[in-house]
């Protein structure tokens, strides 16, 4: 029999009289509506997103002209969320939205999921019919705790008032503490239209939860006699590096030691591209010296990263001779998909803090290992196979531009203080190769959870919180794909009238991009519901939608750039423009492909520079696999 969910099981618990009298009569008197809004406000929150409905409508009834935060009403819920997650991870504050019950609370489940995978800090509350409707199948009754269990780091069901701000307290302090996450808060009517007394701060009820920050027993010098043996050490950095500011660290450990960094996508920009010691990404789309560097490593450190299959393509033959140091404050990373020779339990920036002398000793007491040799083989792959576009493959046969082009004079006419946001798809890969990132939180984009959406409400949260900690002077870029876009296209409605002056680079192939690049490669051409015709001005369809008019229907400024010139003049025109969002539809070609690639499920050996290069295999494995592949195709090569 099937286990109920919270709502289920709470639908059948004997209801409290509603004459229930009082216990707590201390503090100033109010409703549970004015209490989460007063919350909020001691709690520092300074930007909520949001949209009303009939369950918050009371909470909404509590926020006015003297509230202390500022409110930014969305066009939709699953946007409210990822305004919510950009702000957060341009910040490194706990973003807030508020929803309604029903459609309103699942609409934001897709952030929520996408905010637990990038360990995005958030808190998200949600409205909920009253106690006595529970379990009735009330009108927009749905049991979004029930709902959000998998996909949260925490969910509570409010059903009292004076519980209000105690459960703020601790949902605020869940979701920023530990490993980040999202934490739910479903507050029923009955809790937000009850009478309560309000007190600050509150006492926090959290038996169990106690992250562990410091590094414990003996793992510290395990840790620093390993990389006193290694000759070819990696430094493989993640998300959880970047949510706890550990970008100095990661730095000051690759000059102590002389490690390569090489990083996941949501950790692009921890150390400035700029530093020799960087690698880029690695993975599925990463370059080949940091795709080359991991597998022929003999020690991996992994600093705040998870072993996702986009990284380690197939597990078993991911890093084969490397002994592993996982250092991440979730336990239940260490040895989920690789088992460590040094568990390190702690938060990166502290555990690094306190790893760096222990090396310092051992460096002391044994000599430096020579990694001349190593550094002479990655500059080697750095020499032979940059991440360019210049084959003879690379340029559009249409007359379009090129994609790559684009984001790189995206990139090269910035403002080096840029966020930089992406949607998903293929340019958030270009994006992530091409773009030059020079400081820590300039990049957000959806990595784990890969939503197609994510980037305008994202773009927007980060630009309200560019606004908010750094007055502003942090231009917000979007560079997004022609699909992407049009999942949260409603969005530009905010940007305009909530004054939040994104620009916006559509990189409009016509097509879903990488849907399309995966049916060239493993699925002999057949391009099945790829085509969106929105670019391809044929005779009996034109721009559908015509993204200038679009951006002009909401007051924005929209530009078109079909050449090269026209193209620099709309980025030069766009970077000069911050009174209203700025879109520009970039027309590319749309067979433009994503290199380096592993395919799914691929040993990362087989990686392939171009279709036939192989650069980490044999000379004989790499000439059985160009005589097995055919075309473009990188699928048969791989069972070489």
């Amino acid at each position: 029999m099937a286990t109920p969910t919270p709502l289920q099981a709470f639908s059948g618990v004997p209801k409290a009289p509603a004459t229930e009298k009082q216990s707590i009569v201390d503090g100033e008197k109010m409703t549970g509506a004015q209490a989460l809004v007063r919350a909020l406000e001691d709690l520092g929150v300074k930007d909520v997103f949001g949209i009303p409905g009939g369950a918050i409508l009371p909470v909404y009834n509590a926020i006015n002209q003297h509230t202390k935060f500022r409110f930014v009403l969305t066009r939709h819920e699953q946007a409210a969320g990822h305004a919510a997650e950009g702000y957060a991870v341009a910040t490194g504050k706990v973003g807030v939205c508020i929803v309604t019950s029903g459609p309103g609370a699942t609409n934001v489940v897709t952030a929520i999921a996408d905010a637990n995978m990038d360990s995005i800090p958030m808190v998200v509350i949600t409205g909920q019919v009253g106690v006595g409707a529970i379990g009735t199948d009330a009108f927009q009754e749905a049991d979004i705790v029930g709902i959000t269990y998998p996909v949260a780091k925490h969910s509570y069901l409010v059903t009292n008032a004076q519980d209000v701000p105690r459960v703020l307290a601790e949902a605020y302090y869940i979701a920023g503490s530990g490993r980040p996450g999202p934490v739910v808060v479903d507050l029923t009517k009955t809790a937000q239209n009850g009478q309560m007394y309000y007190s600050w701060p509150q006492r926090m009820i959290l038996p169990g939860y106690n992250p562990t920050t410091k590094a414990h027993g003996h793992v510290l010098s395990d840790a620093a006699k390993l990389f006193s043996q290694s000759y070819r050490p990696v430094l493989y950095v993640g998300g959880g590096a970047v949510r706890s500011n550990a970008g100095k660290q990661v730095k000051e450990l690759a000059d102590l030691t002389g490690a390569p960094i090489v990083t996941t996508l949501p950790a692009r920009g921890i150390v400035p591209d700029s530093d020799p010691k960087v690698l880029g990404m690695l993975g599925m789309h990463g370059t080949i010296a940091a795709t080359g560097a991991v597998q022929r490593c003999d020690l991996l450190v992994a600093i705040g990263s998870r072993f996702s299959d986009r990284v380690t393509g197939r597990l078993d033959s991911f890093a084969p001779a490397a002994r592993v140091i996982h250092i991440d404050i979730d336990p239940a990373e260490i040895g989920k998909n690789r088992q460590p020779d040094v568990p390190i339990v702690g938060d990166v920036a502290e555990v690094l803090d306190d790893l760096i002398p222990e090396i310092k000793r051992q460096q002391a007491i044994h000599s430096k290992p020579n990694l001349k040799p190593w550094w002479a083989q990655i500059n080697e792959w750095r020499e032979k196979y940059p991440t360019t576009y210049d084959e003879p493959q690379d340029a559009p046969v249409d007359g379009s531009l090129s994609p790559q082009w684009v984001v790189e004079q995206l990139s090269k006419n910035a403002d080096p203080e840029t966020i930089w946001v992406a949607g998903v798809g293929q340019h958030q890969m270009w994006a992530s190769q091409l773009i030059d990132f020079e400081h820590p939180h300039s990049w957000i984009s959806s990595g784990g959870l890969g939503t197609m959406g994510f980037g305008l409400p994202a773009a927007i949260g980060a630009k309200v919180g560019s606004q908010r900690e750094f007055n502003g002077r942090k231009p917000v870029w979007l560079i997004d794909g022609d699909g992407s876009f049009q999942m949260t296209s409603e969005e530009l409605a905010t940007a305009l009238l909530d004054h939040t002056p994104i620009k916006i680079a559509i990189i409009n192939n016509s097509v879903y991009g990488m849907v399309r690049q995966w049916q060239t490669l493993f699925f002999d051409h057949h391009y099945s519901a790829t085509s969106l015709n929105d670019g391809e001005n044929r005779d009996d369809i034109v721009d559908v939608p015509d993204f200038v008019k679009l951006a002009e229907a909401y007051d924005c400024v929209g530009m078109r750039a079909f050449t090269k010139d026209e193209a620099l003049e709309a980025i030069k025109k766009a970077n000069a423009i911050n009174d209203r969002p700025v879109l520009i539809d970039f027309r590319v070609w749309k067979d433009a492909m994503v290199w380096p690639m592993v395919p799914a499920g691929a040993s990362n050996d087989g990686v392939a520079y171009r279709p036939g290069v192989r650069p980490l295999l044999s000379p004989a494995a790499q000439a059985k696999a160009a005589a097995g592949s055919t075309g473009n195709s990188v699928a048969a090569a791989d069972a070489a």
